[in-house]
């Protein structure tokens, strides 16, 4: 099984998209050529990039459930929030890891206050934030309400870090991927990135789906349709 999830030739053939997807970033880890001028360390680039796509894009997404949440008071909005909170922070974490391991033999240093890196920080604490708030209401209720405005006021931090390196002197590149530019990069680089990034919202999209079930039943297992459940599973 592992073989077989790992293996990117019968991930093309058999479109096992969900089981090559975290494999994604190890097509670009392993075959991408390398690069003129940082040689192999810029090889992390391919799961650095996902993984910030990712952080921003999950916020975004809690932002929108927000919404949802307060104005229309849908159950499954706030069940959404709660689910992909953590995956949010732990993408977050693995972005700002990996963007410190490639600043070293880049920058020379491991951090810096640059305004990308700092508002990336700042979307770690405002993941955690989150997950804390909603585990210090015991009201539900009450508990999905404070973490939607909390995440809506967080949302602002999103153009921040999307423009910081437009708005600021920074150390930190400019995107990667432009809708309105060719990328810069070889082909041979920038299709492996791109086949990361897919992968990496295709696993993301599996995460969430699994801690939504948990989480719903977690909700409701004092529930007839759940014991029956529990039950059928036990049979």
């Amino acid at each position: 099984m592992v073989l077989r999830d790992c293996n990117p030739v019968y991930a093309v053939v058999a479109g096992d998209r969900y089981h090559s997807a975290p494999c994604r970033p190890g097509l670009g880890l392993a075959f991408a050529p390398k690069d003129y001028l940082q040689g192999n360390s810029y090889r992390i680039i391919f799961i650095h990039v996902p993984t910030a796509f990712l952080a921003q894009s999950i916020y975004i997404m809690m932002a929108s459930a927000a919404v949802v949440t307060l104005v229309w008071r849908m159950k499954l909005a706030d069940v959404f929030v709660k689910a992909v909170a953590p995956v949010g922070l732990v993408f977050t974490f693995l972005s700002l890891f990996t963007g410190a391991v490639w600043g070293k033999p880049t920058w020379g240093t491991w951090w810096v206050w640059d305004a990308r890196l700092t508002s990336m920080l700042i979307l770690l604490f405002l993941y955690g934030g989150a997950i804390a708030l909603d585990r210090a209401i015991n009201d539900e209720k009450s508990a999905a309400r404070a973490v939607a405005v909390l995440v809506l006021v967080g949302v602002v931090n999103i153009p921040i870090i999307k423009y910081s390196v437009e708005w600021w002197n920074t150390l930190h590149q400019p995107a990667t991927f432009k809708l309105t530019e060719k990328p810069s990069m070889p082909v041979e680089m920038w299709v492996p990135l791109l086949l990361s990034v897919l992968g990496l919202y295709l696993l993301f999209g599996w995460l969430a789906c699994l801690r939504m079930k948990t989480e719903i039943v977690m909700r409701e297992q004092k529930t007839r349709w759940v014991r029956e459940l529990v039950m059928a599973g036990r049979g």
